[in-house]
């Protein structure tokens, strides 16, 4: 049976992004060679302190939980072949997204990808092209040009959010407010499951 490494799986809320507020069913895999130093997930590192699961009873928890909204994340999860387990959640009628660094190339099937580059290991230049949402993590000051640079690489229909990263929030959440204002392509994405204490 085909298995991939996987940190944990859950049923929750998207707490971000463009997708936020929306059910969904939570794959995340184990594995990160991108090394945020503010990473909220850095267990999800070592691919080796975490099980090889079959697709299969993975598949079969998803349907359970009623959804028909899956997305995929890490760790970095295009760090795998994605193939077998995005066509088996297809064949259950799942809409796919992924959240991605972009440091690696996607293998698979998703409706939509959410590209979150890191400074520590930029993005592949094919997967800019393909992002239906850049999620731009605001750190420092700096980040904002940062931004503006990556901006110019995806589509022009592409959804452009501002993140501040959550123990800098407090400092930069007002810099980020007078962004937007000036600034009215970018929305300001909130990391509500935070706030909501769910996982």
């Amino acid at each position: 049976m085909a298995t991939i490494p996987l940190m944990e799986d859950f049923y929750s809320l998207q707490g971000e992004g463009y997708h936020s507020g929306r059910p969904a069913y939570f794959i995340r895999l184990a594995g990160c060679d991108v090394g945020c130093v503010w990473c909220d997930v850095k267990e999800s590192w070592d691919k080796n302190a975490h099980p090889e699961v079959e697709i299969s009873a993975i598949i079969q928890r998803v349907k359970e939980s009623g959804t028909d909204f899956v997305v995929i994340t890490g760790g970095e999860p295009a760090m795998y072949d994605l193939t077998e387990l995005t066509k088996a959640l297809k064949e259950e009628g799942m809409e796919i997204a992924i959240e991605t660094s972009g440091a690696y190339k996607l293998i698979g099937t998703f409706d939509w990808i959410c590209l979150s580059p890191k400074k520590f290991k930029m993005p592949l230049e094919e997967n800019y092209a393909l992002a239906q949402e850049l999620k731009m993590i605001i750190f420092n000051k700096h980040d904002f040009q940062w931004s503006e640079e990556l901006k110019s690489k995806v589509a022009k229909d592409c959804k452009l959010y501002l993140q501040p990263e959550w123990d800098k929030a407090n400092e930069m959440l007002p810099l980020m407010l007078d962004y937007v204002k000036k600034n009215t392509n970018w929305t300001i994405s909130l990391q509500t499951h935070k706030f909501l204490n769910i996982p």
